[in-house]
């Protein structure tokens, strides 16, 4: 003990101990009572009533979970064949350019800067199922249209992905950038030497130095699509025919379909139940992969 607290020990906790109690507070403690609360059936009004696994039950009882599960893993699809590659060839393509490429970068980066819910309620504009919308408007020139953008249960799901896309993509943009610009120059120009074009020296060069730095931005867009919930909110709240439905979504109708009496049990079970899933996902995925990223 003299040993820790004469090598700094004791001033080390004490720095510490500000983050310590505002993860605790913040964090840690929410998390404890999510998990008291999935085996309570309460309401945040009266007291509440243990009712031990009763909320998990009911939670797999109801048939619209299947739907968002659904809805969610298909959001997540889509968002990972249209999203995740777009950030990666902005980021080559920006690469590339020899002028102007501070504002280019800046220009990538100003969705991220826009507000979440304008950005949304500004898309939503675009998406103006009339004639005089925009996207119908831009459409209608070249004789197409107007569509119901997200009023058809075919075409809200991809609407809401081009909308979290756009959004979101100014971030892993800026990420793939300083992962580019930390690749050694030397082997651009060995792959030059050899003859090598754009394409295979962003295949055999560009790829290979990125692998690390795909696989996280991978899982985290995993992540971050699993857990959408403000697209199909302010869009379409659920809709068309709960073709919009996502997890996040149906555990908010749980806990505040009614002012005071939301199921508040069932919708952090569903809560701890898609956490769990997440961090076993992100578990296996890491050990997957943990030879391939360092390789």
């Amino acid at each position: 003990m003299t040993t820790w607290f004469r090598r700094g020990g004791f001033s080390t906790l004490l720095f510490l101990l500000p983050l310590i109690v505002i993860f605790g507070v913040f964090s840690w403690f929410p998390i404890v009572r999510a998990a008291v609360m999935s085996v309570q059936q309460t309401n945040l009004v009266t007291a509440p009533r243990f009712v031990g696994l009763d909320n998990f039950q009911t939670v797999f009882e109801d048939p619209l979970l299947w739907t968002a599960v659904q809805n969610t893993a298909l959001f997540a699809l889509i968002a990972l064949v249209l999203g995740y590659p777009v950030p990666l060839v902005l980021a080559v393509i920006m690469s590339e350019v020899r002028r102007f490429r501070g504002v280019f970068t800046a220009i990538a980066y100003l969705p991220v800067v826009v507000p979440p819910v304008v950005a949304v309620l500004m898309w939503k504009v675009f998406y103006d199922a009339r004639p005089e919308g925009v996207f119908n408007t831009m459409l209608g020139w070249v004789g197409l249209g107007p569509y119901q953008w997200l009023q058809s249960a075919g075409t809200a799901m991809p609407s809401l992905v081009i909308e979290a896309t756009w959004a979101a993509a100014g971030g892993t943009v800026i990420i793939y950038l300083a992962a580019l610009i930390a690749v050694p120059h030397e082997l651009y120009e060995a792959a030059e030497v050899d003859g090598a074009g754009l394409w295979r020296k962003v295949w055999n060069v560009t790829m290979p130095q990125l692998r690390g730095v795909l696989l996280v931005t991978l899982i985290l867009q995993i992540i971050s699509t699993s857990q959408v919930f403000l697209e199909p909110f302010l869009f379409t709240g659920g809709g068309p025919a709960n073709s919009t439905l996502t997890v996040l979504l149906l555990i908010y109708d749980y806990a505040f379909a009614s002012s005071l009496g939301g199921d508040y049990g069932a919708a952090t079970a569903l809560s701890l139940m898609l956490a769990a899933f997440l961090a076993v996902m992100s578990a296996v995925y890491f050990w997957l992969t943990r030879t391939w990223s360092t390789s």
